[in-house]
């Protein structure tokens, strides 16, 4: 048994979601000690009041909030981006920078070259960032393989991760790209529905699985197909969409209750009222207004209508090289208009609820003792640049 002692301030959401106006309603105890067991949290209260022994971890009257849990990242790939940015802050356009031989397919070709243990090394330091910028729970997407043994390769490479940081790393399969030739498509899709997903399900390679729905990418019906056949092999169902025309992939999202639906740059009203009819988490991705320039995702919108909002990086090599959770929450608050409150509630107890998470998110009896350490909550969604975050505590161990 230990208990965190001299805790100034215990800064916290509640339950298992919040939505609309709720994400604003945080509970704040001053002054107060907290008692971790076997990695969960035993009892929160006045330290005169704890009535066992117990090792004494003093905080030294700092603030502690639920560590945070990134719900979107790509953080498996090989290759890098630097000549396409280099080329888009020039002006050139990306069908331009595709026809050079770069963008997204430039990084799928780097990244099936690379063996399993390649993967690895190159994004071992990236998960490492994300760690020490407060999350304790990440979300990692393949889909930078395209071919289907790429992608199981990308899947080892996160399932190997797993067992090299101490954060909890959350799998879930990425259907990204289609083929170029459109008469490939159909068997493409067959052999995802019919090979990969029953593969990648028989092998406990992912929890989910993700569907990039664009007018560039899957269309509704290959979509369907898709998240129907994850449905049918017990994966849960996420879905990229919205991102630069909302095409019906967030309305088949909700339809097949999806746990998330993520980028939303450019919903409508009628995405929005769905989403708030829905308990499908809508997760924006500030980093990539930040870094292409979009427009941001609906924010203040979704949470009058009464929808819950995550937030994630979306760290990845083309559209948001953002590596840190807590920079993705501050950058929340400045392009998605979130309050301080509400962005700790998206990078929290709703992050979680994105990757159908119950155990973590809040600082509450019975869940995991994930918290960081600070000097002032506000803080985290203050800070540009400088990382607020003093210590982290994964089920009750400092990393």
């Amino acid at each position: 048994m230990k208990l965190f002692s001299n805790i100034a301030h215990l800064v916290t959401p509640t339950g298992n979601i919040k939505r609309g106006t709720e994400m604003g309603e945080l509970l704040h105890l001053e002054n107060v000690a907290m008692a971790v067991k076997e990695g969960l949290i035993y009892w929160i209260g006045q330290e005169k009041d704890w009535p066992e022994e117990a090792e004494i971890i003093d905080l030294q009257h700092k603030s502690i909030i639920p560590g945070l849990i990134d719900p979107h990242t790509h953080s498996v790939w090989a290759g890098d981006r630097f000549a396409d940015f280099e080329a888009r802050s020039s002006g050139i356009n990306y069908e331009e920078i595709l026809r050079r031989g770069g963008g997204i397919r430039s990084t799928m070709k780097h990244t099936q070259a690379a063996s399993v243990d390649e993967l690895v090394e190159l994004a071992l330091p990236r998960v490492w960032s994300l760690i020490r910028s407060g999350a304790t729970t990440i979300e990692i997407k393949s889909g930078y393989g395209f071919t289907l043994e790429a992608e199981l390769k990308m899947l080892e490479a996160i399932r190997i991760l797993q067992t090299k940081v101490p954060a909890h790393l959350i799998s879930t399969l990425l259907i990204h790209v289609p083929p170029k030739d459109l008469s490939e498509r159909k068997s493409y899709v067959d052999d995802i529905c019919s090979q990969l997903i029953p593969e990648v399900a028989k092998k406990k390679l992912a929890q989910a699985v993700d569907v990039f729905t664009e007018k560039e990418a899957f269309n509704l019906e290959e979509t369907k197909n898709i998240l129907t056949a994850s449905r049918d092999n017990n994966l849960q169902l996420k879905l990229h969409a919205d991102q630069f025309h909302p095409i019906g992939g967030t309305e088949l999202a909700v339809e097949m209750g999806a746990l998330s639906v993520d980028h939303l740059e450019a919903s409508t009203s009628v995405q929005i009222q769905a989403l708030a009819k829905s308990p499908t988490i809508a997760t924006i991705l500030p980093g990539v207004t930040l870094h292409l320039g979009l427009p941001a995702a609906p924010a203040r919108e979704l949470i009058k209508a009464g929808a819950a909002v995550a937030v994630g990086t979306d760290l990845n090599p083309g559209s948001s090289p953002v590596f840190s959770t807590q920079m993705a929450l501050a950058l929340a608050v400045r392009l998605n208009h979130l309050s301080p409150a509400e962005a700790l509630s998206a990078c929290t107890v709703n992050a979680a609820a994105a990757l159908g998470l119950k155990d973590v998110g809040t600082l509450e009896v019975g869940k995991c003792a994930n918290f960081c350490v600070l000097n002032d909550w506000r803080e985290v969604a203050y800070s540009l640049g400088m990382n607020p975050i003093q210590k982290i505590f994964i089920s009750g161990k400092e990393i």
